[in-house]
């Protein structure tokens, strides 16, 4: 891989991380483009190169803590808060009982259940995505299948600017929810399903607010991608053939795709709370006829 090619790739993570038209099947496209035009990188399915594409999803959490960054430490923040209060009041004072103050605050204890049902949707979307793993990546070979998922991701985003009603705030949240949320985020492990769109689309369904809904998805993103990126580097190193893409390519990939991913991410936010998805339908849709239309031949 060149690095012109790992700029572009890392421009098309960056674009596409964040706005919910699924930037694996553009990153998959792209691949199969460079290939027809004599690029000598690896299939869009092989795992070096689906190794590649996640370090530079890795590149884009750099953006979501960077534009997030309040929210994000506001969440942390209010963790330790949570556990210091449960270690308070599961502690007795002088005269041997516990404190009632300690007890009364520590009750809510919202954000460590909000992290605890993070991690939930985290480990929901870890099993099930074994299963999307074992043979999901074939879809990346097929560019027909791709545009058949952007057409479903068109419809699922259409449908998101009137969802409704919206009624659920953090501590409405559920275990169930999160199983949903974690479903949903294991289904767009398939290239043309957008992760950031099916997670949203399901927090809507199933009552959040907009902007809950959209923190609760990118903040789940960060361990999800971050345990995929872990997963695939161990594949990769098992396999005995040579490696072709070197570390400078990953470097400059994660860092193109950190840098466009802030500015696109800031987007996506503004026209979410606006409920103007609609637009990103009428995109896939178009890249879908393009894409059967032309159907660039496999990598091989």
């Amino acid at each position: 891989m060149t690095t012109i090619e790992a700029i572009v790739l890392g421009v098309i993570q960056g674009l596409f991380m964040f706005v919910p038209v699924s930037s694996t099947s553009h990153l998959a496209l792209a691949q199969h483009a460079m290939g027809a035009t004599g690029s000598a990188m690896p299939a869009p399915e092989s795992a070096e190169m689906i190794l590649f594409d996640i370090v530079v999803h890795v590149g884009t959490l750099v953006s979501i803590v960077v534009v997030m960054r309040v929210a994000l430490w506001r969440l942390l923040v209010g963790i330790g808060n949570d556990l210091r209060e449960l270690v308070v009041s599961g502690h007795p004072d002088r005269g041997g009982r516990h404190r009632a103050r300690g007890r009364r605050q520590g009750a809510r204890l919202d954000y460590l259940r909000l992290a605890w049902l993070g991690m939930i949707t985290v480990a929901v979307t870890g099993v099930l995505g074994l299963g999307v793993r074992a043979g999901g990546t074939d879809v990346f070979a097929i560019p027909a299948l791709i545009a058949t998922a952007l057409i479903i991701t068109g419809l699922i985003l259409w449908w998101t600017d009137t969802a409704g009603p919206q009624w659920r705030g953090p501590r409405q949240l559920t275990l169930w929810v999160a199983v949903g949320i974690g479903a949903a985020q294991a289904a767009a492990l398939l290239p043309g399903l957008s992760r950031s769109g099916l997670t949203i689309a399901m927090a809507l369904a199933l009552g959040l607010y907009r902007p809950l809904a959209a923190q609760y998805s990118f903040f789940v993103a960060i361990p999800t991608i971050l345990a995929a990126m872990a997963v695939q580097t161990r594949d990769v190193l098992r396999d005995t053939a040579e490696l072709t893409i070197g570390l400078p390519a990953y470097a400059v990939g994660f860092v193109v795709a950190a840098v466009v991913g802030a500015f696109a991410l800031a987007v996506v936010l503004k026209l979410l709370y606006q409920a103007r998805f609609r637009f990103f339908a009428i995109y896939v849709w178009l890249l879908a006829v393009i894409v059967l239309v032309v159907q660039p031949p496999p990598l091989a």
